[in-house]
């Protein structure tokens, strides 16, 4: 019998053919665009030919099938290896121009895997170690959604292929940590072990022992060689029967396939150039041109693309068989559509606050505000860095998510700001819930990187940020936000909205929710403040950005006072201060800078008005608020950092007094 004859002859043949068309679209691309990086799609071509063949479930003629398993490319500098899958299997929207196109102005192929330009991208990926711990969510959205809804209907994987420079990032020890600890064991991690970075070896920098990691930390560990199909099989099967989130230890030759840079740091992020792409076309038996697959091999691929769809067919017929009831919920989730008697809820609760006038810490009235929600949406769910009490985040219908109650509403993320962060947009991007997490202010620096992607992938992720000015008091300066505000709102896409009482409260929540094309910040404080609002409106004044409050002014003022959260009330009190001494000021509050930006030019200019004394107050730095005032306009804020003391006497000390702003105010007026 000839080797041709042999069926594991001709099987190691097809697979070697699919795993090359990988390597040398990639190589292709990456020279053609004479950028990126083609050592990781080169040395991970045979897994991701395994891992697509023969256990990833998908069809690619519905790239958005609810129970399809996810694929993220944590490693996302390696991106041609994505594109390269999506246009083989079938992928409709991708073509060989689009792939001929890579790292180009408007091409659908980005230097990084962007979700939501091309279906098949599951997470925006690039930032090592982001994918990872995004894909912890979409992991734990599955577990969520199978307990409310069944297997039957609900029962996918989540696959993410990360690097050892997703391994070195600080934020994968948060999601490789929390995973375990919950047990998700439809999780599995592709590790490419290829030990090489950019600067060369990584023991230049890391010498972790990265299995004994995973498995203190409750994963279960299996090893490959990552260019022999047949171990790569053996341990993708044992991790799919893991009773725990799982490690497949990869071990690869990056810029497999090159006769002179594989295994080293030069195939890394550089084109291979035209000879060495020569060499490797020799090596690996490919003497097809530039882009070219033969149509075999096309065909393999395709019909890979499609394996799927007789699964989705019957999966969607379990779908209509299901308790009408639940089919509904389902489907709407699906659609991404609020329950209908949301806002009753919420329409109720804001004329409460209105008989009532409360004086509360507006993250008092943010849990008030949640306690509605969470009744009347059920798919609302959320957590807390460690300070559920501290932030409010937590109310009695919701009941605590962990190993053996998936299906609860309330995740304790522990100390882990940023992978929190990084986990929601998971939950956000899997779809079927609407997550909420809480943490300080002033703690949103650990959280930026995932904040950012939140804001690039268009997630609706809603950030509960507690304790947000000098206004928390005895902490002192670490604990204290100065330029946080600033920082948050200079992110293109986000809604940083500090509401200024309970009823702002309430509106700016139901702005979050109703939000679904980008995350909100909602920065509360510590400190009780009075309700500044005294009548009930069903127009929510918040969704303006920026509206007057306090005296309404008959004519023409002489001064506008433009405040946020706790400073509104100050604001307040310094119009009352400035007509006993004979000026007419008109206050702002200004909940929401990105909403007033939305506003038609006419409402703008009317809320900006001209008067000749313009003045803005906010316990922060004062960058940016000269859009409201003017070169010549007078800012009260902070200009430097906090200190220790009650909340009182800070606000006397730094000076953010309604007696600051009088005093601005004649200052302008007197010249």
């Amino acid at each position: 019998m000839t080797d041709q004859d042999n069926p594991e002859y001709n099987k190691t043949l097809k697979h070697n053919q699919m795993a090359n068309a990988i390597r040398a679209l990639s190589m292709d691309a990456v020279e053609k665009a004479n950028s990126g990086h083609p050592g990781m799609p080169l040395g991970m071509a045979d897994v991701a030919t395994v891992l697509f063949s023969e256990f990833l479930k998908f069809d690619s003629s519905s790239p958005t099938w609810a129970d399809r398993d996810r694929f993220v490319l944590s490693a996302g500098h390696g991106s041609m290896l994505l594109y390269s899958l999506l246009f083989l299997t079938g992928y409709k929207s991708l073509d060989i121009e689009d792939i001929k196109s890579f790292r180009q102005l408007g091409s659908k192929t980005a230097g990084h895997p962007e979700h939501g330009e091309i279906p098949g991208i599951e997470v925006t990926t690039g930032p090592l170690g982001q994918g990872l711990s995004t894909a912890v969510g979409l992991a734990l959205a599955e577990k969520n959604m199978s307990e409310r809804f069944g297997g039957n209907v609900v029962d996918h994987r989540t696959y993410v292929v990360a690097g050892d420079g997703c391994l070195m990032e600080g934020i994968s020890q948060e999601a490789i940590s929390f995973a375990g600890h919950l047990k998700l064991n439809k999780l599995t991690v592709l590790y490419d072990s290829n030990q090489i970075s950019i600067d060369g070896p990584t023991g230049l920098s890391f010498s972790d022992n990265s299995e004994e990691r995973f498995a203190a930390s409750g994963w279960s560990i299996y090893k490959a060689d990552g260019h022999d199909q047949n171990s790569i099989f053996s341990a993708l099967k044992d991790a799919v029967n893991s009773t725990s989130p799982s490690l497949v230890i990869c071990n690869t030759t990056i810029g497999f396939g090159s006769p002179n840079k594989a295994g080293s740091a030069s195939s890394h992020g550089a084109p291979l150039g035209a000879d060495e792409i020569q060499g490797t076309r020799e090596s690996l038996n490919w003497p097809h041109e530039p882009f070219a697959i033969p149509g075999n091999i096309l065909k393999s691929w395709e019909e890979i693309g499609a394996k799927g769809r007789k699964e989705r067919e019957l999966w969607e017929s379990r779908v209509k068989k299901l308790d009408p009831k639940l089919r509904e919920d389902f489907e709407r989730l699906q659609a991404r559509e609020l329950p209908k008697k949301w806002l009753n809820a919420m329409q109720l609760h804001k004329q409460y606050l209105i008989k009532e006038k409360p004086s509360w810490a507006t993250r008092v009235a943010s849990q008030k505000a949640i306690e509605c929600l969470a009744q009347a949406i059920p798919e609302l769910i959320g957590g807390s860095a460690d300070l559920t009490g501290s932030n409010g985040t937590k109310v009695d219908c919701m009941e605590i998510m962990d190993a053996n109650k998936y299906d609860g509403r309330y995740i304790h993320y522990g100390v882990r700001e940023h992978g929190m962060a990084a986990i929601m947009n998971g939950l956000a991007l899997h779809g079927g819930v609407i997550p909420y997490g809480g943490t300080f202010l002033v703690f949103s620096d650990y959280c930026r990187p995932a904040i950012r992607l939140s804001a690039l992938m268009k997630q609706q992720v809603i950030y509960v940020m507690t304790h947000d000015s000098i206004g928390l008091g005895e902490d002192g300066p670490t604990h204290q936000p100065v330029e946080h505000l600033a920082s948050l709102r200079a992110i293109p896409g986000i809604h940083v909205m500090r509401p200024a009482d309970a009823m702002e409260t309430a509106e700016c929540w139901e702005i979050a929710i109703s939000r679904q094309d980008g995350p909100s910040i909602i920065a509360l404080t510590r400190q009780g403040v009075p309700l500044l609002r005294q009548a009930y409106s069903d127009n929510n004044l918040s969704g303006h950005g920026a509206y007057e409050i306090g005296k309404t002014v008959e004519k023409n003022s002489e001064a506008v006072i433009f405040a946020t959260g706790s400073e509104v009330a100050i604001a307040i009190n310094a119009q009352s201060i400035l007509e006993k001494d004979g000026i007419e000021a008109r206050v702002v509050s200004v909940p929401c800078w990105e909403l007033f930006e939305q506003q038609n030019d006419r409402y703008i200019k009317k809320i900006i008005g001209n008067e000749i004394a313009r003045v803005a107050v906010e316990a922060g730095v004062s960058m940016g608020w000269e859009r409201f005032v003017g070169s010549e306009g007078k800012i009260v804020g902070m200009r430097g950092f906090g200190a220790s003391g009650p909340a009182k006497d800070l606000y006397n000390h730094f000076r953010i007094t309604e007696e600051e702003i009088v005093k601005k105010v004649h200052e302008k007026l007197k010249t």
